[in-house]
């Protein structure tokens, strides 16, 4: 299971990320774009994701990914609920989330060229 704390970590360590907190949910950004945020009780994280790309995770594992709530459709969004998966995972999720809202060179400079994920 990851933590919010577990994500933090992560997230902070990333060139150019904020954590706000807006309506009591954690929330972690890039200028004025959010890439990831925590529902109020910290139990499910949605997640910067290609809207092309969201019905096939869902359907990949359903008791692990959740479509966005209704008003965020219209974003590149999906959840995925903290308690199904790894801190590895969590990573991956994290790292892809975030090179979507940098400019590519920042994202290469930190993670070497090649990144990681996708």
């Amino acid at each position: 299971m990851v933590t919010v704390d577990d994500v933090r970590r992560l997230a902070l360590s990333l060139p150019r990320t904020e954590e706000a907190l807006v309506r009591d949910r954690v929330k972690f950004r890039v200028g004025r774009i959010v890439y990831l945020a925590f529902n109020r009780d910290e139990s499910v994280l949605g997640f910067a994701f290609p809207k092309e790309e969201r019905a096939a995770l869902i359907a990949s594992a359903p008791d692990t990914f959740l479509p966005p709530d209704p008003p965020d459709e219209r974003f590149n969004w999906v959840q995925v609920r903290t308690a199904a998966i790894d801190t590895e995972e969590m990573r991956e999720l994290v790292l892809d989330a975030w090179r979507m809202v940098v400019p590519r060179r920042v994202a290469d400079e930190h993670l070497g060229g090649g990144g990681a994920g996708r």
